[in-house]
């Protein structure tokens, strides 16, 4: 599977990221890194198509794995390998180099039935409490604009783009709670 999305693409991504936060302070001291310590042994991050492209497949703090896409619930126009990290270290992960699903949580991208892309919390079930996604405790502007900016980059990427559009109609379909974040 062949992403559009170049090498320097991706690290500009990671580098705009690298400075906004969620939060003023480490969001993991409120749950005790909880999303780092899941004792899930399915616990992990699929990478984005050509995201792959910023790893050795050398780091001690990760496992390796991957799944054919046609054996799972991804959008049709993937094939070949899906690559899935797990935190081998957690919760001392190379933070500079954390994933992108990582850097934007606990936001989520969502696109209406026009093709508008939104920022909304992460919805479905977790198998930890994530405390800033209850919504009282606010989210930094920042971070949501740096969060929307890095996502309306990604979907010009036709296979990324059919994740987004495939996750949203799940959400619509399942009744999800939808809480839109960025832009109103």
């Amino acid at each position: 599977m062949k992403s559009s999305i170049k090498k320097d693409t991706f690290k500009s991504i990671y580098s705009m990221l690298d400075k906004v936060s969620p939060v003023d302070y480490d969001c993991g001291k409120l749950c005790g890194a909880s999303c780092c310590t899941c004792q899930d042994p399915d616990m992990g991050i699929y990478l984005l198509p050509g995201e792959e492209k910023l790893f050795t497949r050398d780091e001690d703090w990760l496992s390796w794995g991957w799944c054919m896409a046609e054996d799972y619930e991804f959008p049709e126009s993937w094939h070949g390998k899906v690559y899935f990290l797990q935190c081998t270290k957690a919760p001392f992960c190379d933070r500079k180099n954390r994933p992108l699903q990582c850097r934007t949580f606990p936001l989520a991208p969502h696109m209406d039935e026009d093709g508008n892309l939104y920022m909304i919390y992460h919805s479905g079930e977790l198998p930890y409490p994530c405390p800033l996604l209850n919504g009282e405790i606010p989210l930094n502007e920042d971070f949501i604009k740096a969060t929307y900016e890095a996502w309306a980059t990604l979907i010009q990427d036709p296979l990324i783009y059919d994740l987004v559009e495939l996750d949203s109609e799940y959400r619509i379909e399942d009744g999800e709670p939808i809480t839109i974040l960025y832009p109103r």
